[in-house]
């Protein structure tokens, strides 16, 4: 029997790195020690983009540790200000603690760094046995040795060396008690290597692999930059044209607002004869394998540079229009980024989230890939060859689709703004709160693949209503209709070849009133139309309530920023205050409803695919059990069991009345 010890000393403090060790997963990948070595590299590399080092060199040796080292400035030996300890011991033991903070301000180390929360080595420390650092700095040698992520050797001077001689080597033996594999991905490490040679040109990056007695030692140095990496990724593949590369930073503030200086994008591309291709895409030198949205800018670019094109020479046949796909489908390429304050999502960086990066992508490329493809506009006409053949392709086969229907076609409500294309699986329908935030929803839409269907009032509570007495309320038929699906239950197999839309979206006000809409549609959805639920068609829209708009500071323009709530809204407002702004110097607003959005508001907060919030609905229990919970909350008969559940939960609720 488990005794009840549910006392002051049950609660446990994590200090230092003790976090880190109790919870890998939450700061590095733990399939392999890959990820922990490269945090150290990243740190060269960030050197080396600041402009301090011209080498970078990775040793593998045969009992599983890896060193790191560059030429660049050293890590600083001397005692912190504040923290009374070396700064190199600081940087290696403590979390969030770095030279990549204070960007805004000019204190900090760097401008641009891959590096966002200090935790990186800090990490690699933490989950190694044994960790070695190295520094040349000032005309002498420091050393310190630390294990697990604690000193086991003070910071201690262990020689001379010339006052130009200068860098960091960290050797690391990771701990294989943390990971699934305790051998680092020599494959990995290769890719990461040559990409940060190719993203740094001028710098020298060498790998040598002791247990290698064939090839030790490996080199890389592009003095082509991204053309000449893409050159050699697409080698198998017949392109359509040449490589298109180029870069383009701001120069100025005056020369974008919207833009800090310095920001901007390098970029190589082509177009394939066959399906798929390479993509690479980088941010502050760090791997963003799973894209983001600098990915999505070079596709928005490259997409409206390539339409202007073919409109501009009137290449596009009658009845085709042109979708994002059709031109970024074949499209292979490389592509770095450099912001200043970059979001990404989780601790590896494998995702960037920041949504000003596809506004700045976008811009830079567009203008340059416009004058080039009329510059060469035999070129400019084999890609448009391409696009429109994709294109015509797309159509075809959506056309097949149509024919699947049948001919018997429902009237479609007169309040649908239905959307143009054809391709059911690109559509998507929006239920909109209120003909107020319908309006702006139109405006505000992408009206190729996007429809809005608004609802007056509150929807019918359908938890106990029949099914032939459903189309007596106008909102639901109009919902049945516009879907061109009939309602079903359970243990139906309904015809969904008349399925009309691939996502229908919820889109509510943040409020009350926008929760009780939701749960209508959401219980008119589980009981009528269970059979989307189940594969995913069905999903709810997640706006914002609050509105920050934050002064100029520092290198960063003014700019707008969203929080989904109250607690959003805290960390907002404490990420500010980190950045050395002034607390009270920012205002915010409040959203009283989704009418209160204009149409460019509700645009990048809730409808543009690339920057909003969409959330699948998708049961995480049994259908039995969220059942049990619809009927103690919808029935009507439940009143004393709603009370009841009120009485005991109704504490627990942060209710925005």
């Amino acid at each position: 029997m488990v005794k009840d010890r549910y006392v002051e000393s049950s609660i446990r403090v994590l200090k230092g790195l003790e976090p880190v060790k109790e919870r890998p997963g939450m700061y590095t990948r733990t399939q392999d020690p890959t990820h922990i070595i490269q945090e150290v590299i990243d740190n060269a590399a960030d050197e080396a983009l600041a402009g301090f080092a011209k080498l970078i060199s990775v040793r593998c040796h045969e009992d599983g540790s890896v060193t790191v080292e560059d030429d660049g400035r050293g890590i600083p030996v001397g005692t912190h200000p504040e923290e009374q300890e070396p700064v190199v011991q600081l940087v290696f033991t403590r979390l969030h603690a770095g030279g990549k903070f204070d960007k805004q301000s000019g204190a900090g180390a760097y401008a641009f760094s891959g590096g966002l929360h200090g935790v990186g080595v800090s990490v690699t420390n933490a989950l190694s046995t044994r960790l070695e650092v190295t520094v040349k700095r000032d005309g002498k040698i420091h050393a310190i040795v630390f294990s697990g992520g604690d000193v086991i050797e003070p910071l201690r001077v262990t020689g001379k060396c010339a006052l130009k001689d200068t860098g960091t080597r960290v050797r690391a033996w990771p701990d294989p008690r943390y990971f699934d594999a305790p051998q680092i991905s020599v494959g990995e490490l290769e890719r990461s290597l040559r990409a940060k040679a190719v993203l740094l040109p001028g710098v020298n990056v060498l790998l040598h692999l002791e247990r290698d007695k064939a090839q030790p030692q490996r080199t890389w140095h592009y003095p082509d930059g991204l053309k000449g990496y893409l050159e050699e990724l697409t080698a198998s593949q017949e392109l359509v044209v040449p490589i298109f590369a180029g870069e383009r930073y701001v120069q100025a503030r005056s020369e974008n607002d919207s833009f800090a200086e310095g920001e901007g994008a390098a970029w190589a591309f082509s177009w394939a004869e066959g399906s798929g291709g390479q993509a690479e895409s980088y941010v502050n030198l760090i791997p963003t394998a799973a894209g983001g949205t600098h990915e999505a800018g070079l596709r928005t670019g490259v997409f409206e540079a390539v339409k202007s094109f073919i409109e501009h020479h009137g290449l596009l046949p009658r009845g085709v229009r042109l979708q994002m796909e059709d031109v970024s489908g074949r499209l292979q390429y490389v592509l770095s980024v450099r912001l200043l304050d970059p979001q990404f999502q989780g601790q590896t960086k494998e995702k960037l989230t920041s949504r000003d990066a596809l506004k700045l992508v976008a811009h830079m490329v567009r203008t340059p890939l416009e004058l080039w493809l009329n510059g060469q506009v035999e070129w400019g006409k084999k890609i448009a060859e391409v696009v429109i053949r994709q294109a015509l392709s797309r159509m075809k086969s959506a056309q097949k689709v149509e024919k699947r229907k049948g001919s018997g076609v429902a009237i479609l409500p007169g309040k649908l703004t239905d959307c143009e294309s054809d391709d059911v699986s690109e559509r998507e329908l929006f239920l909109v709160e209120g003909d107020s935030a319908g309006g702006s929803a139109k405006l505000a839409r992408n009206k190729q693949v996007q429809a809005i269907l608004p609802l007056r009032g509150k929807v019918l509570n359908t938890f106990e209503v029949e099914r032939d007495r459903l189309f007596a309320n106008t909102e639901i038929h109009d919902i049945a209709v516009a879907l061109g699906v009939d309602p079903h239950g359970p243990q139906d197999t309904p015809d969904l070849s008349g399925l009309r839309y691939q996502r229908v979206i919820i889109m509510s006000d943040a409020d009350v009133d926008g929760s009780h809409i939701k749960v209508l549609l959401l219980t008119l959805f589980f009981v009528h139309f269970p059979r989307l639920v189940e594969r995913g068609h069905v999903c709810v829209a997640s706006p914002p309530l609050f509105r920050i708009d934050v002064p100029p500071h520092g290198k960063r323009p003014a700019r707008k920023m969203y929080a989904l709530d109250e607690a959003e809204l805290m960390a907002v407002e404490d990420r500010l205050k980190k950045e050395g702004m002034r607390a009270g110097s920012w205002s915010v607003g409040r959203f009283k409803g989704l009418g209160e959005m204009n149409p460019e508001q509700l645009w990048e907060t809730t409808m543009n695919p690339e920057t909003r919030r969409v959330l699948p609905v998708q049961p995480a229990v049994e259908r039995a059990t969220v059942h049990a919970i619809f009927s103690r909350l919808m029935g009507k008969n439940e009143a004393a069991a709603r009370r009841e559940w009120m009485e005991l939960h109704g504490a627990e609720v942060d209710v925005d009345i």
